[in-house]
């Protein structure tokens, strides 16, 4: 049966309620960032009482676990939908980039320093390694040559983060130097480290991404 949503005139207030609950939650993040997030604060701004709106939301973990889900699942979408005229890692890498840019504190989020005190329950996990499976299809398309290194050995005996990928060592371990590397320029870009040196981001990221796709 497929889900219609909310029906009921409570329903649909309660999912208004909590959308913009999120709202004001992440124009909190972008001022001050997660560690500075506060329910009390949120509900002056909507003008409710601070227990009324642990009535949405029982506290802030739930509230950072479901802006964690909805950043995942978005990302998971432009994943996917860029992968779907077929596996391809270059489409890959410049919606992961296009995504990233469009909402900096979003990315920061699921990839940027773990919030103090903050666990997030298994199914965040799950939901995390789906775009972690989209990449390794694409780079399990890709043509293979040379040696297999040690550490893709390594890989193919500790495959746990894979969740169950059939992916042979050689695209794992390509898959985790997409993913390190892109990361790791699209951290300092949106950080704001190269701010001042003259060149642009994004042609970067494009010469990392040639670099690995000729590696």
């Amino acid at each position: 049966m497929t889900d219609t949503g909310p029906t009921t005139p409570r329903e649909r207030y309660r999912t208004q309620v909590r959308a913009d609950i999120k709202k004001h939650a992440w124009e909190q993040i972008a001022a001050s960032g997660a560690t500075a997030l506060s329910l009390n604060a949120i509900a002056k701004q909507i003008g409710m009482s601070g227990p009324a709106l642990y009535r949405y939301f029982a506290g802030r973990d739930e509230l950072i676990t479901e802006l964690i889900r909805d950043a995942y699942r978005s990302l998971a979408d432009t994943l996917r939908a860029a992968s779907a005229p077929g596996p391809d890692v270059t489409a890959l890498a410049h919606a992961l980039r296009t995504w990233a840019v469009e909402d900096p504190q979003r990315y920061f989020l699921v990839y940027g320093t773990p919030v103090p005190g903050y666990h997030a329950p298994d199914d965040v996990t799950e939901i995390a390694a789906a775009t972690m499976a989209t990449l390794l299809d694409a780079c399990d398309a890709l043509p293979t040559g040379g040696p297999t290194s040690p550490f893709a050995t390594h890989l193919d005996d500790h495959r746990q983060w894979a969740d169950g990928h059939p992916a042979p060592a050689t695209a794992l371990h390509r898959a985790l130097r997409f993913w390190t590397r892109l990361h790791g320029v699209l951290s300092l870009e949106l950080a704001g480290h190269f701010t001042g040196m003259g060149f642009d981001p994004a042609l970067l990221f494009n010469a990392e991404l040639d670099d690995l796709l000729a590696g």
